[in-house]
């Protein structure tokens, strides 16, 4: 689209850690941040509110942008780079992308609790510190900090067909025990998202049968929705990859650095 530059929001890369925090406890994620993909709006002005991108239901988006106080900002574009459903965040970073062109500058955490009051749950993208945070997503707050991702290598892509998240789903393998053994270790932090994304996906984790093959020292997951990848230490990842994942059928394949040094 032609003229001055869209807000764009990055998105996810499913999550490293996603369950319940024993029998009573929320729902708990721990991103797995992706600058490979996001959501970019462009607000080109005038009255009211018109919505185009399909990214958000016009009726959502006015009620979200009147509880954050911030006007309607006439005709807005949204487009995203992954697929909604996908689990890379497409849903959260639309409406922080509008809220920002709307004129938003204000407490991220408001921001997360309108998120989820419009959708009924949340990931983390319009906090800073997104990859280190235990994020409750059906609340909208964080839970704890989390020792931050080491630097790596993640290529994947997106298996099978969209699983929208639904908000009313709680039936998440319990993860207190891994979230305990969370240390700032790339193997230790790629075996513990292995098992929570085989405790959630079971026999639809294509990825952790790629495992062994390619070297990789694990594998992650949207634990809603289709993404899967491989975590590889950085300079690892074997030649042609890539293609060799979209001859096994995954869509959208992407490659991307994650991960602090």
């Amino acid at each position: 689209m032609k003229g001055p530059p869209g807000v764009r929001v990055a998105g996810h890369f499913g999550e490293l850690l996603q369950g319940r925090l024993g029998p009573d406890g929320p729902v708990a994620l721990l991103t797995l941040p992706c600058p490979a993909l996001g959501v970019t709006a462009w607000a080109a002005g005038g009255r009211g509110l018109a919505l185009h991108g399909g990214l958000v239901a016009p009726a959502r988006a006015r009620r979200f942008l009147t509880a954050l106080g911030l006007p309607l900002p006439g005709r807005v574009v949204l487009r995203a780079e992954a697929p909604p459903g996908g689990g890379a965040g497409m849903s959260t970073a639309a409406l922080v992308a509008l809220a920002r062109a709307a004129g938003w500058r204000g407490d991220p955490l408001r921001l997360a609790r309108a998120c989820v009051a419009a959708e009924g749950a949340s990931d983390p993208l319009m906090l800073d510190d997104a990859a280190t945070v235990l994020w409750a997503s059906r609340q909208g707050r964080v839970l704890g900090r989390m020792a931050p991702l080491a630097r790596c290598e993640i290529v994947g892509g997106f298996v099978g067909p969209p699983r929208r998240t639904d908000p009313a789903d709680d039936d998440f393998p319990h993860i207190a025990d891994l979230v305990a053994r969370w240390r700032p270790d790339l193997a230790t932090q790629a075996a513990l998202a292995s098992e929570s994304a085989a405790r959630r996906l079971g026999t639809r984790g294509v990825a952790a049968g790629l495992v062994r093959a390619t070297g990789a020292l694990g594998w992650v997951a949207a634990h809603t929705g289709s993404a899967q990848g491989l975590v590889f230490a950085p300079g690892t990842v074997p030649a042609r990859l890539a293609a060799a994942l979209r001859d096994m059928e995954f869509s959208g394949v992407l490659r991307f650095r994650a991960g602090l040094p």
